[in-house]
């Protein structure tokens, strides 16, 4: 697969998008909090072949705008609405992981005939957490930054696919290997999440809805509960040995939940 570079602007703000290109019926991918579209490449590359491909850097990560100054919930909705009408994709499949799965909910929410089907990965609707920032904060002061070598970074990361795939989101620049985005956008990002509740909005989803959980990721039981509850079609599965990055821990799981789940789907659809 090879990828074409595309840039989306909205508002001034300048958003990196990897394109596969091709006729395929689209699928948006979004990566989380501190994350980059290049996590999305295994994955990616499987699904091409049948849809067009199109991975995110979305506000204030990887190659888009670093420091955007509104990074809203609201912001990076938009943001969202702004590359499927830029890169003219129709009715695509929103596929997020965390902070992305959480923005691609708030766009299907929003913007019910956009979407043909929305699929979160380790993300669901939360809720009031005042303690968020402060422990992603302290998450990202304990990054040993500039990392020496791009291998002390994976190391760091836990070795692996998964370290690879979060040190590929780092760039080499004075004497080290650092973050392509400020930690200080990086929280400011989640202060909604901080004091908002969501479950209004994902009562309003209405296209089919696949939710992919790690065994031992960060969703609580009592809110995969409460989401097929308020939702019950809305269809769940446990990765068993997965935590919370399943995209780069068990890309080939997520994979067949993900082809299953994209030729079971209508082009469109509601669901109550």
């Amino acid at each position: 697969m090879t990828w074409s570079e595309r840039t989306v602007v909205r508002n001034g703000v300048r958003l990196s998008c990897r394109d596969s290109g091709g006729p395929g019926a689209p699928v948006v991918l979004l990566h989380g909090l501190a994350g980059h579209a290049g996590e999305w490449d295994a994955v990616a590359r499987r699904l091409s072949p049948a849809h067009r491909v199109v991975a995110v850097d979305q506000r204030g990560h990887g190659a888009s705008e670093r420091r955007p100054g509104d990074v809203s919930r609201a912001a990076y909705v938009a943001d969202v609405v702004a590359v499927l009408d830029q890169l003219g994709l129709q009715q695509p499949v929103l596929v997020g992981q965390s902070l992305g799965g959480h923005t691609a909910m708030l766009t299907a929410a929003a913007h019910p005939g956009l979407v043909r089907a929305l699929v979160l990965v380790e993300a669901g609707p939360g809720g009031p957490d005042p303690e968020l920032p402060a422990r992603i904060d302290g998450w990202l002061d304990a990054w040993p930054v500039p990392f020496t070598t791009r291998a002390a970074a994976v190391g760091f990361f836990g070795g692996g696919p998964v370290g690879e795939g979060w040190a590929a989101g780092l760039e080499q620049r004075e004497g080290g290997w650092w973050p392509r985005f400020d930690r200080d956008v990086m929280v400011e990002s989640l202060a909604e999440n901080a004091r908002c509740d969501f479950w209004d909005r994902w009562a309003e989803v209405s296209c089919p809805t696949l939710a992919v959980l790690g065994q031992s990721g960060i969703i609580p039981p009592r809110e995969a509960d409460r989401m097929l509850a308020d939702r019950p079609r809305t269809q769940a599965v446990s990765i068993p040995g997965a935590g919370h990055d399943v995209h780069l821990e068990q890309p080939e799981v997520l994979l067949g939940l993900l082809s299953n789940f994209l030729d079971t789907c209508p082009s469109t659809a509601s669901e109550g």
